[in-house]
């Protein structure tokens, strides 16, 4: 595996200083590394009640990411996933507590309390006034003694941040944080686990198996549950927080929190997943966003806390830290209507079996061929061939009972409205526009032959590819030559697959994928869209009488 380090044993340093570096002055760190890594606020004045967290690194941005105006006034740090020592702790404490005192945020880790609770002692016997919070917001094993301290933690940084900037006593502070510790739920669910730097990856979760309530230390969760589509993992995080939150009759706020290695994307759509599978009013939510991560893990978690006015108002507050994301409210907006003249004229359905067939026969191989495609595309290049052609292919097949089968001028321009409104990138305009001109052409004479021909003569108008440009054309034109010569639909096949085949060896460069991609990553691979175009003919020849 690899990773963007240098030294296994320096990265936490070198993390950290890139952090203070960025930190626009307002960050500094206490000398003493590598075993004291402490970042501090430099703006501090000790006039305040300080609050301090922390724990192993490989969190980011918890928690040097989190100090700054209106959260932490320091985070110590450990190296990768191992509490900090009690002389880090202590020297975060003596560096930046004051008169009003000093609260401890720590997460429920049996290191982080031994080495927290013990450098609070010996800050006390300093004559410093220090109390300790230890959050445990995991609710992944029920009735556990001693829960997990996971991303709910968050909530309390915040919430005791704002108090202390507000010049609240430290018991006011310390009640507020534990109000939240004990009132926060936390649940994650992930496909892997984590790799840490210089260590082998660990592969303990099958294709269909997902871990439901893992540890942000890459500890194996509570139980495996089958992989689903994401809107059934959300209902079993929903179900699960739903039943241990207080105050029923309140909102609540949620933090969606990326583990380290989900794409934003697919956390954007689990979001919406969480949100629809919530049965209480959602009064704010934070993220999705990266703030308490396990290095790379492809996971999530969803931490959940009843809100009052007062929690409202500390949640939102502005703060410093830019790796904080502030909370915002959930907006139901209506649709804005299409501009009507991009809404095309509603056509009369009408009936033609044999080209309601065809049709049915072309989008149907489409749509079976997806993931193949998927996979030939993937090697050359973003693997999406099958899903561009599928996605177009379902389209047309739920509007099967109303085409106007009959014409089929009116059906070819009303199955390029479809391809262009469904179908992204080049392939899809392209073959929108060669569907047009053959709907041209065919209103003009039914030789469909020749409007084929047509249509692909506009495509190679408009995209500029020819015969050996390593392209869908390469199995369209042969194709199209032996229906003229009508050698029938089982020569078109053949041909058109002897065509797909021999784009494997074409290198040339003139138009389309092949004159941006290396010919060493061309070598070998058939182009996915002649392979569409062969399995398109092989099917319509199959589906023929002979």
């Amino acid at each position: 595996m690899k990773h963007f380090i240098n030294e296994r044993a320096d990265i936490v340093r070198e993390a950290i200083d890139a952090a203070v570096m960025l930190g626009e002055g307002k960050l500094a760190r206490l000398d003493g590394y590598p075993a004291i890594k402490v970042v501090v606020r430099t703006d501090w004045d000790r006039g305040r009640v300080a609050v301090i967290s922390g724990g192993g690194a490989g969190h980011e941005p918890a928690h040097v990411g989190f100090v700054g105006d209106g959260m932490l006034t320091a985070a110590v740090s450990g190296e990768i996933f191992a509490s900090p020592s009690v002389d880090a702790v202590l020297a975060a404490i003596l560096a930046v507590t004051g008169a009003p005192g000093c609260l401890l945020v720590v997460k429920n880790y049996t290191g982080d309390r031994l080495n927290f609770g013990l450098a609070a002692e010996k800050a006390r016997a300093l004559g410093l006034d220090v109390e300790v919070v230890v959050v445990g917001d995991d609710i992944a094993i029920p009735e556990a003694p001693r829960p997990r301290g996971v991303a709910g933690t968050l909530f309390v940084h915040k919430v005791a941040g704002h108090l202390a900037r507000d010049g609240a006593p430290l018991s006011e502070v310390k009640r507020a944080a534990e109000r939240v510790a004990g009132a926060v739920c936390s649940l994650g669910l992930s496909f892997s686990s984590c790799t840490i730097p210089g260590q082998p990856a660990e592969a303990r979760l099958g294709p269909d198996e997902v871990e439901l309530g893992l540890g942000i230390h890459g500890e194996p969760g509570a139980e495996k549950i089958r992989y689903a589509p994401v809107r059934e993992l959300a209902e079993v995080l929903v179900s699960r927080l739903h039943a241990r939150l207080d105050d029923a009759g309140s909102p609540v706020a949620l933090l969606v929190n990326d583990l380290g290695g989900v794409p934003p994307i697919e956390i954007a759509v689990a979001t919406g997943s969480l949100l629809a599978s919530m049965r209480r009013e959602v009064g704010l939510v934070f993220g999705p966003a990266r703030l308490m991560t396990s290095l790379d893990m492809k996971g999530l978690s969803l931490s959940a806390l009843a809100l009052d006015p007062e929690l409202e108002r500390a949640l939102l507050s502005p703060v410093g830290p830019a790796a904080w994301v502030p909370g915002r409210r959930v907006a139901r907006v209506a649709p804005v209507p299409l501009p009507a003249r991009l809404r095309p004229e509603p056509l009369a359905p009408s009936v033609h079996d044999a080209r309601r067939r065809v049709v049915e026969v072309v989008c149907e191989e489409l749509v079976a061929r997806e993931a193949e495609l998927n996979a030939l595309d993937a090697k050359v290049g973003d693997g999406d061939t099958g899903t561009t052609f599928a996605t177009a292919a379902r389209a047309v097949l739920a509007e099967l009972d109303r085409l106007p089968f009959a014409d089929a001028g009116a059906l070819c321009a009303a199955i390029a409205g479809h391809l262009s409104s469904v179908m992204g990138g080049s392939s899809g305009i392209l073959l929108s526009i060669g569907v047009s001109a053959m709907g041209v052409a065919a209103r003009a004479a039914q030789d469909w032959p020749a409007a084929l021909r047509a249509g692909v003569q506009r495509i190679q108008q408009v995209g500029g590819a020819e015969a050996g440009d390593r392209t869908m054309l390469d199995a369209l034109l042969p194709a199209i030559a032996a229906l003229a010569a009508d050698e029938g639909l089982a020569a078109a096949a053949a041909a058109a697959q002897r065509g797909a085949e021999a784009t494997r060896t074409m290198t040339r460069t003139h138009a389309g994928r092949a004159s941006y991609v290396p010919e060493s990553a061309l070598r070998g691979v058939p182009d996915p869209g002649a392979v569409a175009v062969a399995a398109i003919f092989g099917a319509l020849a199959a589906a023929s009488p002979a």
